[in-house]
């Protein structure tokens, strides 16, 4: 930018005037008046008729005549309104006005005036250079009149900002990181070459977090039409090639290994066959100190207290061939130290809680093993979810180790002066104190004192909820742990956002999205607000497909689990295809008098054809009674009544008396000996312990259930089926969940030979046994009739079994969003009443499956690849062979 100046000599050129004066001044007489120039008020009026000027009384001072606004660099065009140069100028307003007969005469307080507008003009910001001339312009009686010229060069403006030269930078992604480093880089702002140079830093550490060391931001600036000093500022982006790292070695650890070391580092690790397409091993210098603190930790767990990680060296090595990436070596220092043995535990700043409650909460910390500051912490934990459900959610514990092998402070002050009265901690009197042992076992040991600051306990003021426009508040109130007026418990709370999250209403809720803000009009107390976010629980669906279970078909439904915002279910369904029909309405209501007490009655239609065996005809209503028995634990009592028939029975199992006379039971469970029809009432209890945290997207907890169903009073069959099932989900890393399901079913009867075909026992399909068709898994008729030929139609046809197991594995990729990659194992037997479960019966199948949520229609989609590595004797649905691998599409989830 040049420098400013004020100078003073003739005027040369008639620029863009900013006069102040009514009238233009007069020509000389016998002269013809000059044009005049435009005037900051807008365009003059044409004087009607020559008159003559007013001029200054005779003898008069030099005055100030004129003020004058002048663009010259920029063809006298500005791109600032003229008036709201003004508005920082006080001189405007001491021009003569020979209308109003005010004569200023330019005096060195004009001038003052003159120079403080100069500094106000330069200090907007607006100028790249600005100068004043001052010239004599007198009137035609002699008196001498002075115009003051404003000499300004506008600085240029940003009208387009664009960024070219690679594409590893998204727009959208330069415009956040602009805002969140504070740069300010508007449209129609001015050039300012210091927000230039920050825009190139936050490009080059961009770069840098993606692993693009060698990167390099240049700009240009091109001039456009349109009005003067407009410009376009452009930034070149050259990203250089990705530094990749090919080896990680330390240096200086010897108890742990480099492997072991390496296991603890999550951000910086050396690139793998996959790295294509994971990212893995793409150098970010940020993410080292991550790291670096993960080691550090890791060797604190293991009594390692000294060890420190220095800054890594870099080696760098060759370019790839096509000079895209950067291989480097790294060599990290690690200082280790030696490993410490626990001494004493102490505890400093409790008084709520007594030092016994707290040792308790420590008990498996002993003196004398390896200090790990893991097991510490761990304690801490503990110690936070007790004081924080006392109400101190402020409470902290911060560890204080003292090495024996270090002098305690003041130690030498009380022991300089080598007369032996000093006792080692700072304390005087020639007392003796036992002197403590530096080392133990040949580790040198630390002392730990973990201080207490419990802070105030708080109460609940007022409980809030936002983001519930359909859910009312009493539906989520129900489900909390915290009440008004009562003491603030943290436990309390981590279990209300759990019940919330199993409702399954609300999008997955975080502890740390309930607001929790101290009351200003009350001490010692808080505001809690929960801030919800709802999902589409209302599901309306209808259409047509072609499906493995139910052939050709068309459907309609509709389906919600929070009805008109109350938290009722409602369902309501029919289908009608090729091979099955099923009408159903069912309705839960979860609170009944006020209470937590639910009842739910479902009555249905329900018609399959099991292709090439029979088709089974049923109708029937269920009622279901639940109440709690513990904060995640609830009894259920369901009673159903069904009419079963059996028809279309396949020639095979009615045309072959040799079937009917090995296996006497079969008629009778055709139904054949009931006039194809059966009466089933079953009284059905169960006991349900669930601490999933969300029914469509569950991170963590698990399920136990057991349930008993009883057969006969009211119906002519009778028999028991008692289940067992339990469902784990663990959070393995921030992107990955682990998901367990084990089953066992036992069905018994007085007389086993009456039970219904269809009551009987199976695996097979999306929801128990991945990779194969719906009900193919268990014994077949060649298994119990030794006659028939295992490879005929009729011996490959499944009649079921009486006991089953079933396990399942899952290992979940979290991609983004709603979206899951889901690697599974299932493994599954179904046996009949004469054999035992044998490993060498289990039929297993593993594979990837890609599961979606779709919000519109709230359940999951997935696309499942299978590949059965244990299918022999396992038929499909026409009765080959069952496919070894192969694809399905389905919906819901497996577990």
């Amino acid at each position: 930018m040049q420098a400013a100046r004020y100078t003073v000599g003739r005027l040369t050129a008639a620029t863009v005037v900013a006069a102040l004066l009514p009238v233009w001044a007069a020509a000389e007489p016998g002269q013809q008046r000059p044009p005049q120039p435009p005037s900051i008020f807008g365009a003059p009026q044409r004087p009607a008729a020559p008159r003559q000027p007013i001029l200054p009384p005779q003898g008069s001072p030099p005055l100030l005549r004129n003020l004058e606004l002048r663009f010259p660099a920029q063809g006298n065009v500005a791109s600032v309104e003229y008036d709201t140069y003004l508005y920082y100028m006080e001189l405007p307003g001491h021009v003569s006005l020979p209308s109003q007969g005010r004569w200023t005469p330019y005096t060195e307080e004009i001038e003052r005036v003159v120079l403080d507008d100069f500094t106000r003009l330069w200090d907007t910001g607006f100028l790249d250079d600005l100068w004043i001339e001052v010239v004599d312009e007198p009137w035609p009686n002699g008196v001498i009149g002075k115009r003051v010229i404003f000499n300004m060069e506008e600085r240029q403006r940003v009208k387009i900002v664009t960024y070219d030269g690679s594409e590893e930078l998204k727009q959208e992604d330069i415009d956040l990181n602009l805002e969140d480093n504070g740069v300010v880089l508007r449209m129609d702002s001015f050039l300012d070459p210091a927000v230039i140079q920050r825009v190139k830093g936050v490009l080059q550490v961009m770069f840098r977090a993606k692993g693009f060391l060698f990167s390099e931001v240049s700009h240009t600036i091109e001039e456009l039409p349109g009005g003067p000093k407009l410009v376009r500022l452009t930034f070149h982006m050259d990203e250089g090639p990705k530094v990749v790292i090919r080896n990680i070695d330390f240096v200086g650890n010897r108890a742990l290994s480099d492997g072991d070391l390496k296991g603890q580092m999550s951000k910086v690790r050396e690139s793998w066959w996959l790295s294509w397409m994971t990212g893995r091993g793409t150098y970010k210098e940020g993410e080292f100190e991550e790291d670096a603190e993960a080691i550090v930790a890791h060797y604190r767990n293991r009594g390692y207290i000294r060890a420190t990680v220095g800054q890594p060296n870099i080696e760098y090595l060759e370019l790839s061939e096509d000079g895209e990436t950067r291989s480097i070596n790294l060599r990290i220092p690690v200082d280790e130290g030696e490993r410490y043995r626990l001494g004493e535990l102490d505890f400093a700043g409790n008084e709520i809680l007594l030092e016994e409650g707290l040792r308790r909460i420590f008990q498996d910390i002993e003196p004398g093993d390896y200090y790990s500051e893991g097991d510490i912490r761990e304690g801490f934990e503990d110690a936070r979810e007790l004081y924080g459900s006392l109400g101190y959610y402020e409470m902290t514990l911060v560890p204080e180790l003292a090495p024996r092998d270090e002098p305690l402070p003041g130690a030498d002050a009380a022991n300089g002066n080598g007369n032996g009265n000093g006792n080692g901690n700072g304390e005087h009197g020639g007392e003796e104190v036992e002197e403590r042992p530096t080392h133990m076992d040949g580790a040198p040991v630390v002392d730990v004192t973990i201080r207490v600051q419990e802070g105030e306990q708080y109460f609940v003021n007022r409980i809030e909820f936002a983001g519930n426009k359909t859910t009312h508040d009493e539906v989520i109130r129900r489900e909390l742990q915290l009440a008004e007026n009562a003491v603030f418990n943290t436990e309390a709370l981590k279990y209300s956002v759990r019940r919330l999250n199993q409702l399954g209403f609300f999008e997955p809720l975080e502890e740390a999205g309930v607001g929790i803000e101290k009351t200003d009009s009350e001490e010692n107390e808080v505001d809690i607000t929960f801030n919800l976010s709802e999902t589409n629980l209302n599901q309306l669906t209808f259409g047509a497909g072609v499906s493995e279970f139910d052939g050709f078909f068309g459907q309609v439904s509709f389906q919600t689990t929070n009805f008109m915002g109350r938290g009722e279910s409602l369902q309501v369904s029919m289908l009608s295809g090729s091979r099955a029909r099923n009408y159903q309405l069912s309705f839960t209501e979860p609170f009944i008098f006020g209470r937590p007490i639910s009842l739910g009655s479902t009555v249905y239609s329900r018609r399959i054809e099991w292709i090439g065996s029979f088709t089974e005809d049923s109708r029937g209503a269920t009622v279901t009674f639940g109440v709690p028995l513990a904060l995640f634990t609830r009894m259920f009592v369901g009673y159903s009544l069904e009419s079963s028939e059996v028809t279309d029975i396949s020639p095979y199992l009615t045309d072959r008396p040799e079937l009917l006379a090995f296996n006497p039971f079969f008629a009778d469970a055709l139904l054949q000996s009931h006039g194809g029809r059966r009466i089933i009432s079953k009284v059905t209890p169960s006991l349900v312990l669930n601490t999933v945290d969300h029914p469509i997207f569950p991170t963590n907890g698990h399920s136990l259930s057991a349930s008993l169903e009883l057969a006969g009073l009211g119906g002519n069959t009778q028999f028991w089926k008692p289940t067992l099932e339990g469902t784990w989900y663990v959070r393995h890393t921030s992107k990955t969940i682990i998901g367990l399901r084990g089953q066992y079913s036992y069905m018994g009867a007085g007389n086993p030979d009456q039970i219904p075909i269809f009551e009987r026992l199976w695996l097979g399909g999306e929801y128990s046994v991945r990779g194969f068709d719906i009900r193919r898994i268990g014994p077949l008729f060649s298994d119990v009739s030794p006659d028939v030929d295992a490879n005929s139609y009729a011996g490959r046809m499944i009649i079921g079994g009486n006991k089953s197991l079933l396990f399942n594995a899952e290992y979940q990729f979290l991609i983004g969003g709603p979206v899951r990659l889901v690697w599974f194992y299932d493994a599954g037997q179904v046996q009949d009443f004469d054999s035992r479960f044998a490993m060498h019966d289990f039929k297993t199948s593993t594979g990837i499956e890609l599961r979606f949520f779709m919000p519109m229609l709230n359940v999951p989609f997935r696309l499942i690849y299978y590949w059965n590595p244990q299918n022999d004797g396992v038929y499909n649905d026409r009765l080959y062979e069952q496919e070894r691998s192969g694809f399905r599409f389905s919906i819901g989830t497996t577990f």
